[in-house]
Protein backbone atom coordinates (compact mmCIF):
# COMPACT_ATOMS: atom_id res chain seq x y z
CA UNK A 1 0.00 0.00 0.00
CA UNK A 2 2.77 2.47 1.22
CA UNK A 3 4.30 1.80 -2.31
CA UNK A 4 1.35 2.55 -4.08
CA UNK A 5 0.77 5.74 -2.69
CA UNK A 6 4.21 6.68 -2.90
CA UNK A 7 4.13 6.06 -6.69
CA UNK A 8 1.77 8.09 -7.06
CA UNK A 9 3.03 10.84 -5.37
CA UNK A 10 6.26 10.98 -7.60
CA UNK A 11 3.89 10.83 -10.54
CA UNK A 12 1.65 13.53 -9.32
CA UNK A 13 5.47 15.55 -8.88
CA UNK A 14 6.38 14.44 -12.19
CA UNK A 15 3.06 16.02 -13.54
CA UNK A 16 3.54 19.44 -11.50
CA UNK A 17 6.78 19.73 -12.69
CA UNK A 18 5.46 19.34 -16.04
CA UNK A 19 2.93 21.66 -16.15
CA UNK A 20 5.02 24.02 -14.33
CA UNK A 21 7.91 24.09 -17.02
CA UNK A 22 5.68 24.26 -19.76
CA UNK A 23 3.77 27.10 -18.45
CA UNK A 24 6.44 29.14 -17.44
CA UNK A 25 9.84 28.14 -19.44
CA UNK A 26 10.97 30.86 -21.98
CA UNK A 27 7.99 32.85 -20.86
CA UNK A 28 9.62 36.36 -20.12
CA UNK A 29 11.09 36.77 -23.38
CA UNK A 30 8.13 36.08 -25.68
CA UNK A 31 5.74 38.17 -23.33
CA UNK A 32 8.29 40.82 -23.86
CA UNK A 33 8.45 40.87 -27.79
CA UNK A 34 4.45 40.19 -27.99
CA UNK A 35 3.73 43.35 -25.82
CA UNK A 36 6.37 45.55 -27.97
CA UNK A 37 4.47 44.26 -30.83
CA UNK A 38 0.86 45.33 -29.28
CA UNK A 39 3.07 48.86 -28.55
CA UNK A 40 3.75 49.26 -31.99
CA UNK A 41 0.44 48.53 -33.44
CA UNK A 42 -0.89 50.90 -31.02
CA UNK A 43 0.96 53.41 -32.25
CA UNK A 44 0.17 52.60 -36.15
CA UNK A 45 -3.39 52.50 -35.50
CA UNK A 46 -3.44 55.95 -33.84
CA UNK A 47 -1.19 57.27 -36.23
CA UNK A 48 -3.42 56.07 -39.06
CA UNK A 49 -6.84 57.36 -36.86
CA UNK A 50 -5.00 61.04 -36.62
CA UNK A 51 -4.08 60.80 -40.14
CA UNK A 52 -8.02 59.76 -41.19
CA UNK A 53 -9.49 62.62 -39.37
CA UNK A 54 -7.04 65.12 -40.74
CA UNK A 55 -7.81 64.25 -44.17
CA UNK A 56 -11.81 64.41 -43.36
CA UNK A 57 -11.36 67.67 -41.71
CA UNK A 58 -9.56 68.41 -44.82
CA UNK A 59 -12.84 68.01 -47.07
Amino acid sequence: MFLILLEALGAGCILVVIVWWTMFSGRSDTEAQHQAALDQAAADSAKDAAATDKTERDH
